[in-house]
């Protein structure tokens, strides 16, 4: 059986804005979550609820790292992905963003496999985030992008 043609032409058109979108969104949602915006520790669907919680956990996927280098790696992976974040869902910078958040999640994904076992970067589908990163890194910018909006003046 043949996949229709017109479904796989819609798909390449949008793929890129779902990858973009989905990335960055993820990234943020973390974010926020450290800082209690999806409410206190120990609420349904709360990682950590505060930064004390997310420097401990940050701790347990660095076991390499003195504990006087946690808050920097705090502060960094923070920024960090909230840079890609609004980067991606903004398309700015977009290939380079990509690949940069590719190269987080898949450290974070080392450290999660260390720090904690395989199963559970498995179980949060950093890999599978980290592939897609990757994939978006090798497309090309789709129409609703900064980058496109660049391009185009």
């Amino acid at each position: 059986m043949r996949f229709p043609s017109k479904l796989l032409d819609v798909l390449t058109t949008y793929d890129s804005v779902f990858l973009r979108l989905a990335l960055g969104a993820t990234f943020l949602a973390a974010v926020s979550d450290r800082f209690g915006m999806w409410g206190p520790p120990g609420s349904p669907n709360v990682a950590w609820g505060n930064l004390e919680r997310f420097a401990s956990y940050a701790a347990t996927l660095n076991p390499w790292a003195p504990a006087a280098l946690i808050p920097a790696i705090v502060w960094i992976v923070t920024i960090a992905e909230t840079g890609f974040g609004c980067a991606l869902i903004l398309g700015l910078a977009t290939r380079w963003s990509a690949f940069s958040s590719g190269v987080l999640l898949l450290l974070f994904a080392l450290g999660m496999t260390v720090g904690t076992g395989v199963k559970s970067a498995l179980n949060a589908s950093v890999f599978s985030a980290c592939a897609a990163a990757f994939a978006l890194a090798t497309r090309p910018a789709d129409p609703w992008t900064v980058d496109a909006r660049r391009a185009r003046k």
